[in-house]
């Protein structure tokens, strides 16, 4: 063998022990870069574990362990001292026996039942009883609808256990035949029950995770399947999240359009101005008025509304209507001459009727 050929077959086994030991690329797996902030990781998972899941790929061999993947990818790097750990030293620098399981991540993020794929409600099986769906207000600011969000809700969900001994179960009514002699026969109804194992429901506290998707709309509802009542003969019902969006002291919504207030001085109104908004993510408006400013004009701003929920590269506008504030104090005799002769604006005194039967 020759030393250039010895050479690369040395660099080639130095290669492969390191990615030995570096283990798998986290940040790959997820399609996130190094900076990625733990918003985008949990964004990125929550897409990507609607694709990978075993039960939306059954053709696919490797798609339980790319499912995995995808769960210790999340589970490490959605955590700020696994993380620090895996940056510095890898995946073999984790500590071990951490590990927690990739279906209760999923959970977290779509309910025990996981995610019914292809966008239908779960199927019900009209002879399996079930407990009742859980409607809860989720409050969000309006911040949140503008750049999206991830919130966490801690659940207390009674779940059932197996107790001691036995208890009646799937209790039904069934017409019974009795003879009462030759040709005299009795039916009655009868409630039969079978026996089952004895149950007991205990509250266990866990982590929801809601996506606040920017251009939320105020009503929707975020569901989890199976996180609602407990049946102990049947299955649980749901919880839903119903969006109520907060009012803002700044900014009110109107579908994609937010409209708001701006007050001027009177001597503003007349000369022009220049001033910035502060926008719902931090970022700042610049407003340059080189003219007259009536009360009550407005001033659309293209794309400074919110995103549209289908399509959040279509956003609507900011509305902005101008308010004048006049001088508290009154003008002196000589102060108002001055303003005639600085104006030169004769009177203007007609009566109309300005709202034309509204």
């Amino acid at each position: 063998m020759s030393p250039h050929s010895l050479c690369t077959l040395c660099l080639l086994l130095i290669y492969l022990i390191f990615a030995v030991l570096a283990g798998r690329d986290f940040y790959q797996i997820l399609g996130v870069s190094r900076s990625a902030s733990v918003k985008e990781i949990k964004k990125a998972y929550r897409k990507l574990a609607l694709q990978l899941h075993p039960d939306r790929n059954p053709d696919d061999p490797q798609a339980q362990e790319k499912f995995q993947d995808l769960g210790a990818a999340y589970e490490v790097l959605s955590d700020e001292e696994k993380r620090k750990q895996y940056d510095a030293y890898g995946e073999e620098g984790l500590k071990e026996g951490n590990q927690g399981s990739h279906g209760d991540i999923f959970s977290h993020f779509f309910g025990d039942f996981g995610f019914m794929f292809g966008g239908n409600p779960r199927q019900q099986d009209r002879n399996i009883p079930r407990g009742s769906d859980i409607i809860v207000d989720l409050e969000v600011t309006l911040e949140e609808v503008f750049s999206g969000n991830f919130v966490e809700v801690i659940r207390n969900k009674p779940v059932a256990r197996q107790a001691p001994g036995k208890r009646k179960c799937n209790c039904r009514q069934e017409m019974r035949t009795t003879q009462l002699g030759p040709g005299r026969f009795q039916m009655t109804q009868e409630v039969v029950c079978d026996e089952c194992p004895n149950v007991k429901l205990v509250n266990e506290e866990r982590t929801l995770e809601v996506e606040i998707e920017p251009g939320v709309r105020d009503g929707m509802d975020y569901p989890f399947i199976g996180e609602g009542e407990p049946h102990v003969d049947g299955e649980p019902g749901d919880l839903r999240f119903r969006i109520k969006v907060l009012k803002h002291p700044l900014f009110e919504r109107r579908g994609d359009d937010l409209y708001t207030n701006v007050t001027i001085s009177l001597v503003e109104s007349l000369i022009g101005f220049e001033m910035d908004i502060v926008h719902l993510d931090g970022h700042k408006v610049h407003i340059i008025r080189d003219k007259i400013t009536k009360p009550g004009a407005k001033l659309w701003k293209k794309g400074e509304g919110l995103p549209n929920f289908d399509n959040n590269n279509i956003r609507g506008s900011l509305i902005i209507t101008f308010d004048v504030e006049f001088p508290k104090e009154q003008l002196t005799e000589k102060q108002r001459e001055g303003m005639k002769q600085l104006l030169k604006q004769v009177s203007v005194q007609k009566i109309y009727n300005g709202l034309q039967g509204y």
